[in-house]
């Protein structure tokens, strides 16, 4: 065993002393759970996500007599899914407590998701006592060898004394550059060991910025362009700099896509706002990609989704020869703005690499003024015309036509409505129906996560109790992690969810159906009655098989929402709806004709 430097240690199988009495002049005496229950509150954490185990007692002991609420919940996958809605919610770290091996190894998905989604998360894993690692031990793993290949960083903290020091790089590091995961590991011993440290101060997190002969050289790339587009995405994103970026598109008439599920990174009512690139985007923006001659990349770079595999830019593609030109040859010219340094060998090679976060990008652009009349002007009116006929309903001849659900569903929608989903065919009519206003929030995994609803609506609720939080879902991905609804429940959440019920795994049966018509295999689910399943948690539930019954239902449950109550109204979608326009027969006809 290693033993606090600064303090008592604590004999493993035995009880450990929570504090011992304050002597004067001296720091107090704290337990590592209480410690690192004061660190939590330095960096300003009032709210954790976990699921209790024994290897992290003593935390849950100092939590006891801390202004720190922890959301119990039902799986630690959803726990942690809730940690990256609240990371991506608010900007700062989301928080999550796990128990050692098959607990942690449950909160793994979420880290794939903050770890590809840019979202700052620390992960906390209560560990076996150190006197008995590599020795087989119950429930013992490897943190560093389960996370390693998802989190920006993996630490054990061995010594009680230094968790100060642990916790302050942890959320450092979570939050700057490119923000993502951190896991600490907790030695249950550790966390019983006496030690006297003072707390430690947050560690400052720069933006970046943007010189005065950058600006200039951005300047010129615009005098010279023709065909611009302005590219949002990512993470870091600010109201301050939501508001100063698209002030400053807006006064250049630069047409603005986002990436995928970035809706909420400018309102959709914009003039120059041309919708949303990625699974479910449309054929005219991915044209408007193709023959762009200026891409302004701001919070993101062109990855596969943007550019559909990496095709609509020029250049090399899935399927290109090992001799073809680079992308920056044959493409664009690209301006990229980002927190964190351009990885080695980018396919797209930007002509203007900006290290700045968004809102620093976004103060130093306010001031670059066009000189005159932009001649794209024309175009970008275009653009918005092409996204608003996008956008309008599509109404499907289905005794229950979703596109007129989710126009009755966007009309009724706060204008600082929490919107939330997670993978699959839903999304798309979650996307592209919903009017993203000013204000709004879109809480989605771009990583293509399944089970992400559910959890991320309980911990935007217990966030900002005083808006409306809808999530859509479909019935695969609901069920995922449905069981959440008791968290939602216990914790006083009352999200409005929507479950599309088609009996299957949609997207998959899409594909399928594509590659092997009629060949179904896989992808039929036998579901239960969500309504009732819904009920059982203490939520309101009711399900909904016409266009008629709809409006009435949502008002009803609307109403339970605005009491303080859970809803769920479960959507009997037709046999073989499996997209807006898109039916299993359409598709079995298209690939006879093919």
């Amino acid at each position: 065993m290693s033993p606090s430097t600064s303090g008592t240690p604590h004999t493993p199988g035995t009880p450990g002393p929570s504090s011992t009495p304050d002597t004067p002049g001296r720091l107090p005496a704290r337990t590592g759970g209480r410690i690192l229950t004061a660190q939590l509150q330095r960096h300003g954490v009032d709210l954790v996500f976990g699921v209790p185990g024994e290897s992290y007692l003593a935390v849950l002991d100092a939590l006891y007599d801390a202004p720190v609420r922890m959301a119990v919940c039902r799986h630690e996958g959803g726990a942690a899914y809730m940690a990256e809605a609240y990371g991506k919610l608010t900007g700062r770290p989301g928080v999550c407590f796990t128990t050692r091996g098959p607990g942690a190894a449950n909160a793994l998905v979420a880290l794939h998701t903050a770890h590809q989604d840019a979202t700052p998360l620390v992960l906390f894993v209560g560990l076996v006592p150190r006197g008995h690692t590599g020795r087989a031990a119950f429930q013992e793993f490897d943190p560093r060898g389960t996370f390693g290949a998802h989190a920006k960083l993996v630490e054990t903290v061995e010594d009680a004394a230094r968790l100060p020091e642990h916790v302050a790089r942890a959320f450092a590091v979570a939050r700057e550059g490119r923000p993502g995961p951190v896991v600490l590991g907790l030695p249950e011993d550790m966390l019983t060991d006496i030690a006297r440290v003072p707390d430690a101060t947050p560690l400052p997190v720069p933006d970046g910025a943007v010189s005065p002969a950058e600006l200039d050289r951005l300047g010129a790339l615009l005098a010279s362009a023709e065909r611009p587009l302005l590219l949002l995405g990512g993470s870091r994103w600010t109201e301050r700099a939501r508001a100063d970026i698209r002030a400053w598109a807006e006064e250049w008439s630069l047409p603005v896509a986002v990436d995928f599920r970035c809706q909420d990174l400018i309102a959709a009512d914009s003039e120059v706002y041309a919708g949303h690139l990625g699974y479910g985007r449309s054929e005219a923006l991915a044209r408007r990609v193709a023959e762009t001659d200026l891409l302004l990349c701001v919070g993101t770079a062109p990855a596969d989704v943007t550019t559909d595999g990496f095709t609509l830019l020029g250049g090399p593609g899935d399927g290109a020869d090992e001799g073809a030109p680079p992308a920056a040859e044959t493409g664009p010219r690209i301006v990229q703005a980002l927190p964190y340094p351009l990885p080695p060998g980018p396919l797209y090679v930007p002509e203007l690499a900006l290290l700045a976060a968004p809102e620093a990008f976004g103060e130093a652009v306010r001031g670059l003024k066009p000189s005159g009349p932009v001649p794209w002007a024309g175009r970008t009116a275009r653009d918005r015309a092409a996204y608003a006929a996008f956008h309008a309903p599509l109404h499907d001849d289905d005794p229950l036509d979703l596109g007129a659900v989710f126009a009755t569903l966007d009309a009724r929608l706060a204008s600082d409505a929490i919107v939330t989903f997670g993978a699959g065919n839903h999304a798309v009519w979650t996307q592209r129906f919903l009017t993203y206003r000013e204000g709004m929030r879109q809480l989605a995994p771009r990583n293509g996560s399944m089970g992400y609803g559910i959890p991320a609506a309980v911990a935007a609720c217990l966030v900002h109790p005083d808006r409306q939080v809808v999530s859509v879902a479909g019935d695969g991905c609901f069920l995922m992690n449905g069981q959440e609804l008791a968290t939602a429940t216990a914790e006083g959440a009352a999200p409005l969810v929507l479950v599309l019920d088609n009996g299957g795994y949609g997207t998959i049966r899409k594909h399928q159906e594509r590659e092997y018509p009629g060949r179904v295999s896989g992808t039929r689910l036998v579901n239960p009655d969500f309504a009732a399943y819904a009920r059982a948690f203490g939520a309101h539930g009711e399900t909904v098989t016409t266009t008629a019954e709809f409006a009435p239902a949502l008002d009803r449950a609307l109403a339970r929402q605005a009491a303080g109550t859970a809803a769920l109204i479960a959507l009997r979608v037709t046999d073989g709806r499996l997209l807006p326009g898109m039916t299993v027969d359409s598709l079995r006809k298209a690939s006879q004709r093919d």
